[in-house]
């Protein structure tokens, strides 16, 4: 690695909230993000890791990688108007209090996350993170001594045919879904498309829906104005919620007050009812959030 660089990020942030969680392509250890990107050269391996006092530095083996980097991490993407508009938020107050550092991490390629949407859609996360690292693993480049590979690129996924993905364990429909839309269309060109037309456009391939395009736009392409729409997660929280079992696109109802940051508070209404920051009907509340002036007025 041969370029380094100090980001002050735009807001509130977290590296460790941002980058937990490890797959085909990255990996966080012990405070580090090692990750695979793609220049235009060719893939890269770049690292990241934040200061104390907020800063997040960044080596990587050309400027190029930089940017990548910068961008998967979301480290100039601002989100302060979501936190302040929904710091009072009856539901997602807590979580945004809690975890206002919190951003979405993109994956290298639009095509991962179309291959992520496919692998995620009716099974549980586990199960499709091990199928989409299987498929990661047959069709991009290992980069690392241990195992780090190249993010996939629509050329290498249709080297497998939707047999050789069902063999690994990908529903043949939603294989032959990702050869098609892989071969015809031009993933990467969907940065620079309208996010209501890159739904639109998503929506209307077979064996893709509203989550699926959630799933892209987010992680593939950094947007926030499409949420996970008939997500599970979101579901259950849902039923929670209402007291009964919700059909999926019910879920629409319970994203509508987030307008333009949806897909953002899908992810913080996902995390906080992990966490158990979501007020539930007859839950005993154990926890109880502070402003951040709050919390910064505690700690000084």
């Amino acid at each position: 690695m041969t370029v380094a660089a100090e980001v002050r990020p735009r807001g509130p942030y977290s590296l460790r909230l941002t980058a937990a969680g490890t797959d085909a392509t990255r990996r966080y250890r012990d405070g580090v993000l090692t990750a695979a990107v793609r220049t235009s050269a060719g893939p890269e391996v770049a690292e990241a890791r934040q200061l104390p006092e907020g800063t997040v530095l960044l080596r990587a083996a050309t400027e190029e990688g930089i940017a990548a980097l910068r961008f998967a991490l979301a480290l100039d993407d601002d989100h302060s108007e979501f936190l302040r508009r929904f710091d009072a938020d009856p539901l997602l107050g807590e979580a945004v209090r809690e975890l206002e550092g919190l951003r979405v991490a993109r994956v290298g390629t639009v095509a991962q996350a179309l291959l992520r949407a496919l692998c995620g859609q009716l099974i549980t996360s586990r199960e499709a993170r091990a199928l989409e690292w299987a498929i990661v693993r047959a069709t991009s480049p290992a980069l690392t001594a241990d195992g780090l590979h190249a993010p996939p690129t629509e050329a290498g996924l249709v080297r497998l045919s939707p047999a050789q993905l069902r063999a690994r364990g990908l529903h043949a429909r939603r294989g032959a879904a990702l050869v098609r839309i892989c071969g015809s269309v031009d993933l990467e060109r969907l940065h620079g498309v309208p996010t209501a037309t890159v739904v639109a456009r998503l929506t209307r391939e077979r064996g893709l829906g509203a989550w699926s395009a959630g799933v892209i736009c987010l992680e593939g392409l950094g947007r926030s104005e499409q949420g996970l729409v008939g997500d599970l997660g979101l579901m259950k929280l849902l039923a929670a919620l209402r007291g009964r079992w919700v059909e999926a696109d019910e879920t629409c109802e319970l994203l509508a007050p987030y307008g333009e940051w949806a897909g953002l508070a899908s992810v913080y209404l996902l995390k906080g009812f992990a966490r158990g920051l979501i007020p539930l009907p007859g839950q005993a509340r154990t926890r109880h959030g502070t402003s951040r002036a709050g919390r910064r007025l505690a700690a000084a």
